[in-house]
């Protein structure tokens, strides 16, 4: 069996778990390792069987923890080179990560106890950024969780893929009209901004294809959209394409502060 679970989504912290009895990957280490450990207990997962963790990109909202955690679970940590550069010199992980550290090559599959992954590129405005492609024993899955665009390489990793979490950060209108300076609106409009609600949907219209099973909507932002906004915007999307949920299909937002429920597959 094969679980899922968000322990944490949006600009207050980023992590998520995925792993079955023996192994488990995490992507992004956003909170504290007293946070994991209790929101996994809580949902009948454990943190001794973390394996390794994968980084999407520098900004502290992914990394915040992530010195702490790699340093007392001692598993390697997967990124990219500029990324790790970037890691050396930052205060949340300067000195922590130490023979952690494993540099990999984007656009080239590695393998790590039995896991199979690959980093592609996605636009975004930390040092560098990227998404995973991982084949966890079977299951295959895409984390895209900061982008302005959607690229292509992306796209084409999606369509090989049982389960996309993909960002769904706002929503046009609240942004423009909401409380963030212009400067921080432009940040987050422009193609290395953030990804809204509308372009989120027309990805997953380029995306979708007739095996895959699940999507997660995940870094909602708290002050510029809601999740029946999000909610809404990709059901329509997908609905006019013919898919039904349930049926076809299974999306889902990911909570921002708490931890979502913990999704099973069978894997393959």
């Amino acid at each position: 069996m094969i679980n899922f679970i968000s322990l944490s989504s949006g600009s207050n912290g980023n992590c998520y778990y995925l792993g079955n009895k023996e192994m488990a990957v995490v992507v992004d280490v956003g909170i504290g390792g007293r946070t994991i450990k209790r929101r996994l207990e809580d949902n009948g997962l454990s943190p001794s069987n973390i394996g390794m963790i994968l980084v999407t990109h520098n900004h502290i909202d992914h990394i915040k923890y992530l010195g702490s955690v790699a340093d007392k679970l001692s598993v390697p940590v997967f990124a990219p080179a500029g990324i790790h550069r970037a890691l050396e010199n930052h205060p949340c992980t300067k000195g922590y990560l130490g023979g952690c550290r494993r540099v990999i090559r984007k656009e080239t599959f590695n393998m790590h106890r039995g896991v199979k992954f690959v980093a592609f590129d996605v636009p975004h405005d930390a040092v560098e950024t990227v998404g995973y492609y991982i084949d966890f024993f079977g299951e295959k899955f895409v984390f895209m969780t900061d982008l302005g665009e959607v690229p292509q390489a992306a796209i084409e990793y999606c369509r090989q893929a049982d389960h996309i979490i993909i960002e769904s950060n706002y929503d046009v209108d609240m942004l423009i009209h909401g409380p963030y300076s212009p400067d921080l609106k432009r940040r987050i409009l422009q193609g290395s901004g953030h990804l809204s609600n509308e372009q989120c949907a027309c990805a997953l219209k380029s995306v979708y294809h007739k095996d895959l099973k699940s999507i997660y909507l995940c870094h909602l932002s708290e002050n510029n959209n809601a999740p029946p906004l999000a909610y809404k915007c990709a059901s329509e999307a997908l609905v006019k394409m013919g898919v039904e949920r349930g049926s076809d299909l299974k999306w889902f937002c990911l909570p921002r502060r708490e931890a979502s429920p913990v999704f099973t597959f069978e894997g393959k």
